[in-house]
């Protein structure tokens, strides 16, 4: 299958990196520079909804590009939500401000899950659209394609919004297997058919966001969520575009997480790269990570953590370095800037 990735972007820093090749410095994006701490970014949001953003061409494009043209980051990140992908086919739920995804009626029985399809290419026209113009936009820097993992999603659907100890979505796991695997089965279908269309559009590299599988075992996630997380990021396995693979408080699931068919894990900023390293053996180019509330502490303690953070990198087969989570609403932009500038600096001497 033919995709339409520029020949820049494949080669770029980042997708090089990804595939543990040689990089003139160490590439530098940041998960949630699309919008979150830019002015512009809330300028052009004002009085339209999260969803309604996520569906709209213009202004995915333009929020996309916003942090590219601020920072001189060394990829893009599409600019949408892990939940689009769920509204596309027909779940009824909103994105409300200050508390994220709210599902109208939670999944919790047979006919709650077999009510949700599959995801076709015509859900999603806008979200080609967007890729397309995106991709013609950025020239030789690439653009990173995104979706919500298969457990994440479970969770947000079966506990109907975010949870702080995912009681139903453990007791559904447990109490009732078949039902849950048929449920992550579909939102893995759902998932790598999202990434698909990015890849398809143009999009040089993706990641695959499990935001809540940290509050899993190994044991959990080995059993009911590694086999869907596999299916999700097998989708575009063909279309050969390094696959990163991220969660939040993952540090004992990297090696599983890079198992699932990764190329690239991502480590959170509660591990350091060299523990990181270590646990998963050296078989995969590693992304992070910097902690978000680093970006709020004196330059002169950022700028040294910053260093350590790149020279951390060095010993991994492929280093890209981001945030060991999402940028803060609150972080002050220019800030952002200077560490994509010292990152570049310290990593090409």
């Amino acid at each position: 299958m033919t995709t339409s990735q520029t020949p820049a972007a494949v080669d770029s820093p980042l997708v090089r990196a990804a595939r543990g090749l040689d990089v003139p410095f160490t590439p530098v994006w940041f998960m949630r520079q699309a919008g979150r701490s830019l002015p512009e970014y809330r300028a052009i949001r004002e009085g339209t909804g999260m969803l309604e953003a996520c569906r709209r061409p213009e202004l995915v494009t333009e929020i996309t590009l916003q942090p590219v043209r601020r920072h001189g980051v060394d990829a893009a990140i599409f600019f949408s939500d892990i939940v689009v992908p769920l509204a596309a086919v027909g779940v009824d739920l909103d994105i409300v401000p200050g508390v994220g995804p709210v599902v109208e009626r939670p999944v919790r029985t047979r006919a709650d899950v077999e009510r949700i399809r599959d995801l076709v290419p015509d859900d999603v026209p806008d979200i080609d659209e967007s890729v397309r113009t995106l991709v013609a936009e950025l020239g030789p820097t690439p653009l990173v394609g995104f979706a919500g993992a298969p457990f994440t999603l479970a969770s947000y659907l079966v506990e109907g919004g975010p949870s702080r100890n995912h009681e139903h979505t453990k007791a559904l796991m447990h109490g009732d297997p078949a039902l849950w695997h048929d449920l992550c089965a579909r939102l893995a279908r759902i998932s790598g058919a999202f990434l698909r269309v990015q890849v398809e559009a143009g999009a040089s590299a993706v990641q695959l966001f499990d935001s809540w599988a940290g509050v899993l075992s190994r044991a959990d996630y080995s059993h009911y969520v590694q086999e869907h997380s596999t299916e999700a990021l097998a989708a575009v396995a063909d279309l050969e575009v390094p696959r990163i693979h991220f969660g939040v408080g993952t540090g004992e699931l990297l090696t599983l997480m890079g198992l699932a068919g990764a190329d690239v894990v991502g480590v959170d900023y509660r591990v350091s790269l060299t523990d990181a390293l270590e646990r998963t053996g050296g078989r995969w180019p590693l992304q992070g990570n910097l902690d978000p509330a680093m970006l709020f502490a004196p330059w002169k303690a950022l700028e040294q953590r910053v260093h350590e953070i790149v020279e951390e990198g060095r010993s991994a087969p492929g280093h890209i370095f981001n945030l060991g989570h999402g940028v803060l609403p609150e972080t002050d932009p220019d800030v952002v800037t200077r560490v994509v500038e010292l990152v570049h600096e310290l990593s090409a001497r």
